[in-house]
Formats: C-alpha cells, structure tokens, sequence
C-alpha cells in the first residue's frame, strides 16, 4: 500500500523555509519569537513548544534548553523542570481541549522513533476515543483536525 498525500498547510512553511544551522530545537527559542516558533512556555532549563508535525491535535513538547540526546544526562533541575512542564501541559490540554487520555513519553535515538535524536524531547499526546481510525489504517495517513496556529492560540492563555 502507498502513502495518500493529505492537505496539511503548516507543512509548506517547513518545507520551503530556510532550515537552522545545527539544531532546530536549540535555534527555536533562540529566535525570541515564541508566537512565530509555537512556544508556548519557558522556564530556566525547560520549554514548552507544539509540534510541529503532531501525531495529534494539540501535541507538545517539553524540550530542555541545553543539548542533550540522553535522558540520563538530565541535570537534577532539567528533570524537575520537565516533569513540571509536562504535568503544566497536561493541564492546559485538558482545560483547552478536554482529552480523554494522554500518551507521554521520550523516543531517545533514531531506533527508538525520534525524529530530532540528537535533542531530548518529551512528548505530551493528547488522546480522543476513536482518535485512530480508517485513515491511518486504510489510507497510511494522519488526519489533525486543527491549523497549528489555532491550537496554539487556544493554548498560549493557558500557560498565563
């Protein structure tokens, strides 16, 4: 079976637009365009962005501001902030979106599903009953409901 092409606006941006020497996740907050990156929150060793090709409507990321591929490797106060950050966006995708679950979790390394391996990065999914239907299953395709900048303005006052 081959991949059906679906419409996804966001994407184009991505596609034409200049790429970031070294690391997008480290020239992202960098810019200090939060609106323009979808960084939806920052703290001192931590920040909260939306993904940029989500598996779901409304999926965050927690990112560490230091480079990093390895877990292990978080500092005492990088692993405080993120599991912080992470419960800060369960919270707001509840009151934003009111899912009915969540998946949460790290793919450190390429083998292990990570798209940026060389930038730990926790993932925030939020999940709906019947989320996955025919499309990926028939079609090889994703369906997000939602453009990114619309789900970033209904996140963003959620972070205040």
């Amino acid at each position: 079976m081959t991949e059906k092409p679906i419409w996804a606006p966001w994407r184009i941006d991505y596609i034409l637009g200049a790429k970031p020497e070294g690391c997008v996740l480290c020239a992202m907050p960098d810019e200090n365009d939060d609106q323009k990156r979808y960084i939806l929150h920052r703290g001192k060793t931590c920040y909260i962005i939306l993904n940029l090709f989500p598996y779901n409507n409304g999926h965050l990321m927690v990112v560490p501001f230091r480079h990093i591929s390895d877990y292990s490797a978080l500092t005492p106060d990088e692993l405080t902030e993120s599991s912080d950050f992470t419960k800060k966006a369960i919270i707001a995708l509840k009151e934003a979106f009111d899912p009915a679950g969540f998946n949460i979790g790290v793919n450190q390394g390429s083998v292990a599903g990570a798209g940026i391996d060389e930038h730990l990065h926790i993932h925030v999914v939020p999940r709906w009953s019947g989320d996955f239907n025919f499309m990926p299953v028939i079609g090889q395709t994703k369906v997000i409901p939602q453009h990114l900048k619309e789900t970033y303005l209904a996140l963003s006052d959620k972070f205040r």
